[in-house]
């Protein structure tokens, strides 16, 4: 990858501290796949990672703490997958159009699991929303992938909106993820079909930005985000 997103500051752990945090996550993964997140315990993780149920809660406190660092690895592997997209386009769209379909490509053998657990995900106070707190650190590194496309571009800018202007496509994001939640199509093809039409409509919205008679809508826009961040 050019530059791979750390998506949370820890303290460095032992190689075996690490394997069994990863071998609990794992088990954690296969029990949420199968037997979906409100129906998997702690205590079932711990069994079936061959740990006690005293050391799964030291690396993890609860069920949420894991969906958090199965968002840490999903952003991972995002950035790795985006990452030949990054290092080789310099139009918006292309870059734009490459991280979005590594994130499809990276989330789709989750698609059963992601719709089993979304309800507790779409809860405003649920710590699995991507917009909590506990996700800051997903969330923060999803839109660091945005800044990339968009610093590496070949985007003509007003500094207001180039500063803003990954938070946006961040939220877009979210759109595409909402939308393919719901797709029950073969291998998800409605999404796929979605993000072919979607980049270039947002590449040509980003590029009308420099016009005068755009400039004012825009600048309207971000005026809003700014009032609605300081509520």
């Amino acid at each position: 990858m050019t530059t791979l997103i750390t998506v949370s500051h820890q303290p460095a752990r032992s190689p075996k501290a690490e394997q069994t945090r990863q071998t609990i996550t794992e088990a954690a993964m296969r029990l949420f796949r199968r037997d979906g997140y409100d129906r998997t315990t702690m205590r079932a993780i711990a069994q079936e990672a061959g740990v006690s149920v005293g050391n799964a809660y030291y690396y993890f406190a609860s069920k949420d703490t894991l969906i958090q660092a199965f968002y840490d690895g999903i952003q991972t592997e995002h950035a790795h997958r985006a990452a030949s997209a990054l290092a080789t386009e310099t139009t918006f769209a292309a870059r734009l159009h490459g991280v979005l379909r590594a994130w499809l490509d990276v989330a789709e053998p989750d698609h059963e699991f992601a719709g089993q657990f979304f309800r507790n995900a779409a809860q405003p106070t649920s710590p699995l929303s991507p917009f909590s707190e506990e996700s800051a650190g997903a969330r923060e590194a999803s839109i660091g992938l945005y800044r990339q496309v968009v610093d590496g571009s070949d985007l003509k800018l007003a500094p207001a909106l180039r500063r803003e202007l990954p938070d946006l496509l961040w939220l877009m994001q979210m759109g595409v993820v909402l939308f393919w939640v719901h797709d029950d199509s073969a291998g998800q093809a409605r999404s796929h079909a979605l993000v072919e039409k979607v980049v270039p409509m947002v590449d040509r919205i980003a590029r009308l930005s420099c016009l005068p008679v755009v400039r004012g809508l825009v600048d309207d826009l971000l005026a809003l985000m700014v009032a609605l961040r300081s509520v």
